[in-house]
Parts: C-alpha cells; structure tokens; sequence
C-alpha cells in the first residue's frame, strides 16, 4: 500500500520540490560566469534568460559531475555545461533529462569505444578520440577543452553540449534512431518525412563533393543528423531556415523555441 501511495505521490513532491528551487536565488558568481564563458545567454529574450536561470537551477540541483583523467570539477565548468544544456529545454516541458544520471567530465578529448562510418561506406568499431559522447544507459561524457570552444563562439554552429544532449532526448524512448519523442503519429510523419528527405540529400551531395551548411559528420546515420542539426538550429538558425527551411520548420516545432527571434 505504501508503496502505491508513494508512487501516485512522488510527481506531485518532485514538481513542488523543482517549483521552491525554481524560486531561488541564481548567485552573482554563476551570473559572471555566463557573461564570460555563454555568450549564447545573452542573445535570449529577457523572459528566456529568466527561465534559463530556473531551468539551470534544477539541472544543477539534481545532476551531479564527475571528475575523470584528473579533471576537479568546478562551479564553471558545472554551470557552462548546464546552461547549455538547458537551451534545448526553453520552449518544451520534457522533463529535465529525467534518463540522465550523471555527467563526466575530461580535461581534454578522450577515447572511447565508437562506431565511424568513412567515406567509402565501410564501418569501423574501435577506439576514438571524442569531444562527447552520450548514453542512453544515463551518462554524458564531455570533453571540458571542447565544452569551452564550443560555448566561445554561438554562431559557428559546433557546440558539443548542445549536440549530446540533443542524443539525450532522441535516447529518451530507449535508443537512439533520429526521431524523439514526438506527440501524434502525424507529427512522426511530418518529422520522417522531412528528415529522411533531407538525410539522403546530404548524403547524395556529398557523394556529389559538394559541401554545405550541414556538416559531413551529419550523415553518419539519422541520429547524428538530429544531433548536428540541432547544433544549427540554435546555433545559425537563420542559415538553416533560409537554405533548409522545411527542416528548421520541423525542429521549430519539436523544440518549440525559435532562435531566429533571438538577438
């Protein structure tokens, strides 16, 4: 009995828990530290800014960081990789990563079992250098050298956090294929549509040597795609909506946030 009580509870005492740390104070020192490390924040609406702050708030109170390879983790290291973390959380409800167990931190890119797909078609599992990695088990793994190139600059459209954390929410129904969470079977076949039709367009002009907005790395397979894509689209959401406009239409929609009102 107890334990049924417990279950039809526990949602209601975690969104007051979430609701009282929302409310609280964001220090003054976190606040230096995205002026200096985020300048993506500074672009958001003020009200955006806001919910950021809040959304960080939770993210930082219930994720914990590891250290790896020697790496002392500290409040900008934790608070960088939240903000940007949080980005993708602005327009939808989807929890905070509810999956998400733990974040590690490297000093620097490190090696890791991975699956590459080269040029000629041929796969190769084995150890790589990474900047990220995430998996659906309840980790993201964060190259912290990378994590700051990536913050430095919000208009390169390479930001590793953003990227792994977009794997984080295609990971959330238990693998990862390209496709998140949506909310109708229309809105699957709008999604499959467009990205499948964008997909083998890359792939056929870079069989074409011809290069664009979307990097080679996207056509690894349908989930890297989502994950790169999503880079741009908080990244250089102009580009992407003027030269890929029915896939920014599909990402604006599943983030429901659009970068292309921000400053």
């Amino acid at each position: 009995m107890f334990a049924v009580v417990w279950l039809l509870t526990q949602p209601l005492w975690l969104h007051a828990r979430r609701s009282r740390v929302r409310a609280g104070p964001f220090p003054p020192a976190w606040r230096a530290i995205l002026r200096a490390r985020v300048p993506l924040v500074a672009r958001l609406p003020a009200d955006l800014q806001l919910r950021l702050k809040q959304d960080m708030l939770v993210f930082l109170a219930e994720k914990p960081f590891l250290g790896c390879a020697g790496l002392v983790v500290t409040d900008e290291m934790r608070v960088t990789v939240a903000a940007l973390a949080c980005v993708p959380l602005l327009g939808a409800r989807r929890g905070y990563y509810p999956q998400l167990q733990r974040i590690l931190l490297y000093p620097d890119a490190f090696w890791a079992q991975h699956s590459r797909v080269a040029e000629d078609g041929v796969h190769s599992d084995g150890l790589h250098a990474l900047s990220g990695q995430s998996w659906g088990e309840g980790q993201v793994l964060l190259s912290w050298a990378d994590v700051l190139q990536g913050a430095s600059d919000p208009t390169d459209g390479r930001n590793v956090v953003i990227h792994e954390f977009a794997h984080q929410l295609d990971q959330a129904k238990g693998f990862a294929n390209g496709a998140p969470l949506l909310t109708s079977r229309k809105a699957y076949h709008a999604w499959s549509t467009v990205m499948q039709a964008e997909y083998d367009a890359l792939r056929l002009r870079l069989d074409h040597g011809q290069d664009g907005l979307i990097e080679p790395y996207a056509a690894t397979d349908p989930a890297e795609f989502f994950a790169v894509c999503s880079e741009l689209f908080f990244e250089r959401a102009a580009e992407l909506a003027a030269q890929h406009p029915q896939l920014f239409a599909e990402l604006r929609s599943y983030y429901r946030s659009n970068p292309l009102s921000w400053s």
